[in-house]
């Protein structure tokens, strides 16, 4: 008999606690469900079998039921339910590019944008267009040069700009934003001099003569960037508003942005408060900016704020390959008295990483050559020495593109995260080779040999160093093929679509300490999701270059992408 009743009283539980579910679910319904799509959820997305699912319910921008069309329907519509027919179109997580530029992008954009620039006669017409029409006085800045696309590939020079400045101080930028040229008026401007010394990390570039060409390399810009008059808070919102117009009509939920300087964080924090922020912005301070400073501008910003957070601190170790002034161990195989530029000496990296460590700091280092790459793992050995629970702060190293052998255990030994930018394969494989001579390319841009060490990848573009789009480095990851099909690159190191995909989803969520709550589709996780015009899963590898976003969802609301 008390057997019986126990049953009873079980039983009776049970059908209670399913009625309160149901009641439950009737009595708090989700605010929008997303239904009749081809959902890609992110679980299971590296196996030859994603999940996916028809439906997907939403309320205060979490997501808190997946499944079928019927099951979303009964359980999670109520007479308020927003209903969003998808339609059948493929979905999946929404898009974290890893590394990204905004306001200098933004920035690039309304000024001189030589991007694309087929010649040096065509860079120096969009020059002297904007001198023109500037007033008198004022500098004329822009960025995006790139001598690799011009037939002779002879890097501009001051005198070449002096013929169409028209007296305007100017300085402009290569695109990989370790090179600039200025013209004569912006040296004189600076007071640099054909005897001004080289600063660490840097070089004024002279002619057989001794006298300076313009060229301006790393380290060696600040002493004419730092001159120009900087640009006003409208200013600094305009450009972050058309770069973060890019980012949102090319399917990107998340970026993770180094644009230094507090008062660019400030106008972000202007931009969230006005509901000006379209997506979500992982915001990395400055390095080498002291730790005390560091540590109030954590403090400013609410630690819980989903929106836009205080991040990873941002250094650089050297410059970049298509300007020779990555670091590297040995010299460049077409320039054999040449191995780069390095930024620190390093005692005292190790020891301001230590510092900046022990004040519980996610660090991540720019690092091209090999021995940059070295440089930045000896940094962090050096503070998971000395500080307990450094392993936990989930160091990076931005780009990594050249690395030796045997420090992929490294990065897997030090638990390294590799952000990377698939992308710039596709602009790098015309020259990579000629500057690293054959022994060196096994190991460069080698995003399978760090997945075969089990080192996270996180994917992003380095824009406006390459296009926002996540498309472009989705297919450079799985092809290894420049874009018209003609070339490839060491193509053991291409990835499967899954591992692609995962990169850009949870691994860069991973990368920003998210993965609790961001890149996946599943309850709990934010609403963030793209929708897109074909399904990548079914289509050629080639197929993925022309996608289009539908739409771009955040908190489970589209976000309004305006044509330029």
């Amino acid at each position: 008999m008390l057997r019986k009743l126990a049953f009873l009283y079980l039983f009776g539980g049970l059908i209670a606690a399913t009625c309160a579910a149901q009641t439950s679910h009737r009595s708090q319904p989700a605010e929008i469900i997303y239904y009749h799509g081809s959902i890609l959820t992110g679980t299971g997305l590296t196996t030859p079998h994603p999940e996916r699912v028809a439906a997907l319910a939403v309320r205060n921008g979490v997501i808190v039921a997946t499944g079928t069309d019927s099951e979303m329907l009964r359980a999670w519509k109520g007479k308020q339910t927003h209903l969003v027919d998808l339609h059948g179109a493929f979905v999946l997580p929404g898009l974290n590019d890893a590394h990204v530029h905004l306001e200098s992008a933004g920035q690039e954009k309304l000024s001189v944008d030589l991007i694309g620039a087929a010649s040096l006669d065509a860079m120096l017409t969009r020059i002297h267009r904007a001198a023109q029409a500037a007033p008198p006085g004022k500098w004329v800045t822009g960025s995006g040069w790139d001598q690799t696309l011009w037939q002779q590939q002879a890097l501009p020079t001051r005198n070449d700009l002096d013929r169409v400045t028209g007296g305007h101080p100017a300085i402009f930028g290569r695109v990989d934003g370790h090179i600039a040229v200025a013209n004569s008026a912006a040296l004189r401007a600076v007071g640099v001099t054909r005897s001004t010394p080289n600063p660490q990390g840097g070089k004024f570039d002279h002619d057989a003569g001794g006298a300076l060409t313009g060229i301006l390399r790393d380290t060696a810009m600040l002493q004419v960037e730092g001159r120009i008059p900087p640009p006003t808070t409208l200013e600094r919102e305009g450009a972050f508003t058309v770069a973060l117009n890019d980012a949102v009509c090319h399917g990107l939920t998340s970026v993770q942005d180094y644009s230094p300087g507090w008062d660019n964080f400030l106008v972000l924090t202007a931009m969230e408060n006005a509901a000006k922020l379209p997506i979500r912005v992982y915001e990395w301070p400055t390095f080498n900016d002291s730790v005390a400073t560091l540590k109030q501008e954590r403090d400013s910003h609410s630690a819980s704020d989903r929106r836009l957070r205080v991040g990873m601190l941002k250094g650089f170790m050297d410059g970049s390959l298509g300007s020779r002034t990555a670091a590297m161990l040995a010299p460049y195989a077409d320039d054999p008295k040449n191995s780069g530029l390095a930024r620190y000496q390093q005692a005292n990296l190790n020891q301001m990483t230590i510092e900046r460590a022990r004040a519980g700091f996610q660090i991540g280092f720019h690092a091209i050559g090999d021995r940059a790459n070295q440089m930045a793992l000896n940094a962090f050995a050096a503070a998971e020495q000395a500080v307990p629970n450094a392993k936990n702060l989930r160091f990076r190293i931005e780009h990594a593109q050249v690395v030796s052998s045997g420090d992929f255990q490294r990065f897997h030994d030090l638990h390294v995260i590799a952000s990377m930018q698939p992308s710039q394969l596709l602009t790098d494989m015309r020259w990579a080779e000629s500057r690293l001579g054959p022994q060196r390319v096994p190991t460069s841009y080698a995003w399978k040999s760090f997945l075969d060490h089990s080192i996270p990848l996180a994917f992003g573009t380095d824009y406006p160093v390459e296009p926002i789009t996540p498309f472009r480095g989705i297919y450079a990851a799985i092809t290894r093929a420049n874009e018209a099909g003609t070339q490839t690159y060491d193509v053991s190191q291409r990835l499967t679509l899954g591992q692609a995909l995962y990169a850009y989803t949870q691994g860069s969520a991973y990368a920003e300490f998210s993965d609790a709550w961001k890149g996946k589709l599943a309850p709990g996780y934010v609403a963030d999701f793209d929708v897109l015009d074909r399904d990548l899963m079914k289509i050629p590898p080639h197929a993925i270059l022309g996608t289009r976003v539908l739409k771009t969802v955040v908190a489970g609301q589209p976000v309004s992408c305006h044509a330029p």
